[in-house]
């Protein structure tokens, strides 16, 4: 990790010309700057980005400690109190506008999206752009649901609840889908009359900065506050703010369970996304080609495998499984690997050098443990690639349900392949981890669906399709997969508002 001293200077958010600009000069502003008060402010130091498709520094960004965290804070509560006064459905009506002037920036913000990440810009960075505005307006048109109710205590006596914001809100986000998961945290916040702090991952910073201006010049100054660095400093300085009143995070079990005990340090409330290891079940009476589709689509292969809820646990009935595994192989191997700006790309890369590292080496352990090791698709051979972080989807085979490939999440593009005869030995085994965030059941019976969906431990349960994070679709795990639902409007009541009870005696 390269930190180096910045020397930027601070500039106004200020509207864009006509003309979106190109994904370069999106980049270019934001040098190794924050966004704090509405206005983009230099970092003390910075560390690089790279491209992970060419390995080559695309720029660097703000490596934020206190200093810009606290001057962050300051901006968000100096806007609290304005911000909160504001009518509610005023307060919609302005995030709902900047949900769709992002896209009228879709293309530009997409190929910044698709250089950080490493992400396909057609199979993947688009519907990111598309999903983030959609969850813009969703919650938008939400501000009326911010009411309370009327009690019958007492007939002399008016006994009602009201809902309040909380105040500024931590969001912290991870690299793999940062604009979705950043509006899912930061769209209901504001509704719900809180300003916010958003930490951006360090490693793709850009589109989320970008997306964040759009959103400033709706809102007022200091509403909507960013700033890039590391987990372990710029992270652990928001979360231990004394002036943030709520945190929201989505990233690793670990860093998780270390956010969930700075706010209870300070008895602040917090929800937490975090990892997965998902299983998909494949009865006999399944369709077959929806349910290979179902597999390449919940395994987020087009993603790399970087998904909290890739189907990473596929159980497949013993009477389908040779002709599964045979057209899953086929069908991934039709999947073009290369370049992520490139329109005919379904496959993009590993997000860094540590990443490619960790699944390789559950992949090394799979192998030496007898596992199958079937590696799908063709690697890019185009010379302006570097190819240390593109990685063909892989399967495996032949390996124990304890196993660490079974049990822990790899987060990259493996899925392990496992057959089954028992119906009730196969849903005891889709249990057996201490995740529950997401799982899918493919089959053509109405009776095995809703009795798989009632016994399978899992926060988000599909039937024959595998779909992503929707609007006013409920998202959340159970176990360690996290605190909490995002994308509904439960989500925004819950947990970005707190509930009063107020009493009026007539006599």
């Amino acid at each position: 990790m390269t930190v180096q001293t910045s020397t930027a200077q601070a500039a106004p958010i200020t509207p864009t010309a006509p003309t979106a600009p190109a994904a370069d000069a999106i980049i270019a502003a934001w040098q190794g700057l924050n966004l704090i008060g509405g206005e983009r402010l230099a970092a003390a130091a910075t560390l690089p980005v790279i491209a992970p498709a060419t390995g080559a520094e695309i720029g660097v960004t703000a490596a934020s400690g206190p200093a810009e965290v606290d001057a962050a804070v300051a901006a968000a509560r100096a806007a609290w109190p304005g911000w909160a006064a504001m009518p509610a459905r005023d307060r919609g009506r302005r995030v709902a506008a900047a949900g769709r002037a992002i896209l009228d920036e879709l293309e530009d913000l997409a190929r910044v999206l698709a250089l950080e990440t490493g992400k396909a810009i057609r199979t993947e960075c688009r519907g990111e752009l598309r999903t983030a505005a959609d969850i813009l307006e969703f919650y938008g048109g939400l501000g009326s649901e911010l009411k309370g109710e009327t009690v019958p205590f007492n007939p002399r006596m008016l006994t009602m609840t009201t809902r309040e914001p909380l105040g500024v809100v931590a969001a912290i986000l991870p690299w793999n889908v940062p604009l979705v998961l950043m509006m899912l945290k930061i769209a209901p916040a504001l509704v719900a009359g809180n300003t916010v702090v958003v930490k951006a991952s360090e490693e793709a910073p850009y589109a989320t900065f970008a997306a964040a201006a759009i959103l400033a010049r709706h809102l007022p100054a200091g509403v909507v506050n960013v700033v890039s660095g590391t987990g372990a400093v710029c992270g652990a300085a928001l979360t231990a703010h004394p002036d943030v009143a709520k945190i929201t995070f989505t990233g690793s079990e670990a860093v998780g369970q270390a956010v969930y005990e700075a706010g209870a340090a300070r008895i602040v409330p917090v929800s937490l996304e975090l990892g997965g290891k998902s299983p998909m079940i494949v009865c006999a009476d399944a369709d077959l080609a929806k349910a290979v589709e179902g597999a390449v689509s919940g395994m987020r292969f087009t993603r790399q495998g970087q998904s909290c809820t890739a189907s990473s646990r596929i159980y497949v009935h013993q009477d389908l499984y040779d002709a599964f595994l045979g057209a899953l192989t086929a069908r991934l191997d039709q999947l073009v690997i290369g370049d992520p700006l490139d329109e005919a790309t379904d496959v993009g890369t590993i997000i860094s050098a540590r990443q490619m590292a960790t699944i390789r080496r559950y992949l090394d352990l799979a192998e030496a443990d007898g596992a199958r090791v079937i590696r799908c698709g063709r690697l890019p051979e185009d010379p302006a690639l570097d190819p240390a972080l593109f990685m063909q989807p892989t399967l495996l085979t032949d390996i124990a349900d304890d196993h660490p490939c079974v049990q822990e999440e790899i987060f990259g593009p493996v899925a392990v392949i496992q057959p089954w005869a028992d119906y009730d030995a196969v849903i005891a085994r889709a249990n057996a981890t201490h995740y529950g965030l997401a799982a899918t059941v493919w089959t053509a019976s109405l009776s095995t669906a809703l009795d798989a969906t009632q016994r399978i431990d899992a926060g988000y349960v599909q039937v024959n399709q595998n779909l992503t994070i929707q609007p006013n679709v409920s998202y959340g795990g159970f176990g360690r997969s996290g605190l909490g639902k995002e994308a509904s409007l439960e989500a925004m009541l819950e947990h970005f508002t707190r509930k009063k009870t107020i009493v009026i005696n007539f006599d």
